[in-house]
């Protein structure tokens, strides 16, 4: 019975344990009025703010400008600040001169606190985010311009546009660049053709020696028979002469 009690309240603090590490983080506590002084400040230095005394505070060290932040009691990061000027100075250059803003909208968690507003410009409107860290720290500021639905069907236009254009572009290129393979020497060189042999004109020899031969052995014939007959070889005329092949004589 006492295991099985002291099973069920192991149980009990492990079930208790996780809901308390399930549980959500409280949103940090600011003051409405003070984020709301801040965010104003802000506007109103982008607002006045020329080139040279901007160009002027950049050039000033980290050191100096935290110890101006600090003496003042903004709560600006060096870094953060000049990309809060920079973002607000965008979303004039992209909406137009700035005219007003309406009501502040606070939502916090526990990691910080964010601030929307709606801001009023000379060509269209804006959303407008602030975003604090979890000491209210500024982080950030996100100019979001509204645009009509013509606005937003013409940019998608020349966006379309310029990537097919883009496309084309590349594949006239490439095809230019295979039409001019044509004109580069290939590696495989054609075989040398032989030069032709000129036929050597063989001069033609006379068979002399061999019409000699034959005039003395017509010679030797015609005595060898006309000392068999008795007679003179005058009355011999040799129209031809045929080698036999030798005789074989019967053993």
């Amino acid at each position: 019975m006492k295991k099985k009690i002291s099973l069920l309240l192991g149980l009990l603090v492990l079930v208790f344990s996780f809901t308390g590490c399930a549980k959500t983080e409280e949103p940090i506590e600011y003051n409405e009025t003070a984020v709301g002084q801040l965010i104003d400040f802000l506007i109103q230095y982008c607002e006045d703010v020329d080139d040279e005394t901007l160009k002027e505070w950049n050039n000033l060290s980290e050191y100096t400008q935290n110890y101006q932040f600090m003496q003042s009691g903004l709560r600006f990061t060096p870094e953060n600040f000049s990309a809060a000027v920079d973002s607000w100075k965008a979303g004039v250059e992209e909406c137009g001169a700035y005219i007003g803003h309406g009501d502040f909208k606070y939502t916090a968690s526990g990691d910080g606190l964010e601030v929307s507003t709606h801001v009023e410009y000379e060509d269209r409107e804006a959303e407008v985010v602030f975003e604090f860290d979890e000491k209210l720290y500024l982080e950030s500021v996100n100019v979001n311009a509204e645009f009509s639905t013509g606005e937003i069907l013409k940019k998608a236009g020349l966006n379309t546009l310029l990537g097919m254009g883009t496309v084309f572009a590349v594949l006239i290129f490439i095809s230019i660049i295979i039409s001019l393979f044509r004109f580069i020497p290939s590696g495989n060189k054609k075989p040398a053709q032989a030069a032709p042999v000129k036929a050597e004109t063989v001069p033609v020899v006379e068979e002399t020696v061999e019409e000699t031969d034959d005039l003395e052995l017509i010679a030797v014939i015609s005595a060898a028979i006309a000392a068999a007959e008795g007679t003179s070889t005058d009355g011999f005329v040799v129209r031809s002469i045929r080698r036999r092949s030798a005789n074989r004589w019967n053993s």
